[in-house]
């Protein structure tokens, strides 16, 4: 009986001092998304939307300025990676709101304990497809700024940002 008790004592505070990977997080704003993912939402950023694209060898706009001198990117590239740049951020950036928009209004729902069924599958399924155009639109700019570079420039984009020496990447139906 002793050991029970014992037992029992040496549990109860650990189990009051558990805490969850979620703590904290029920203040936020938008309870799914984070203060920075709204901020990169806002912004036109990628968040790694594009990651197939990139670790693929499908260069980003903004990626390709950052690195355009060590790139030797022509001046006619350099403009219209800049051109890119400006469409993809005026493309993204007000599909980004319509995502916290619709997050919000879920969330709102859960808040005022007013979800239905049917409103949770016509939330999410809302949700679903705005990602997917913002995941899409994010990966259209890859594959055009993909066209622009050469094979050399590819190379050394993929060097730079640390990809070369992984499987080696493969450049097939590539413009010019």
């Amino acid at each position: 009986m002793r050991l029970m008790l014992l037992a029992i004592t040496l549990l109860i505070p650990g189990v009051s001092q558990a805490q969850t990977p979620y703590a904290g997080m029920q203040t936020r704003q938008v309870k799914a998304l984070s203060d920075q993912q709204i901020a990169d939402l806002r912004a036109g950023r990628g968040m790694g939307l594009a990651l197939t694209a990139e670790l693929n060898g499908y260069p980003g706009p903004s990626h390709m300025l950052e690195l355009a001198d060590q790139l030797r990117l022509t001046s006619d590239q350099r403009s219209k990676a800049q051109d890119m740049f400006v469409a993809m951020k005026s493309e993204t950036t007000p599909i980004g709101q319509k995502l916290i928009d619709e997050e919000s209004a879920l969330d709102r729902q859960f808040a005022g304990k007013t979800i239905s069924p049917d409103s949770l599958r016509s939330a999410t399924a809302a949700i679903a497809k705005t990602q997917g155009e913002l995941r899409e639109a994010h990966l259209k700019y890859h594959l055009l700024a993909y066209a622009m570079l050469d094979e050399t420039q590819l190379a050394k984009y993929a060097e730079l940002r640390g990809y070369a020496g992984a499987a080696p990447m493969q450049h097939h139906h590539h413009q010019k």
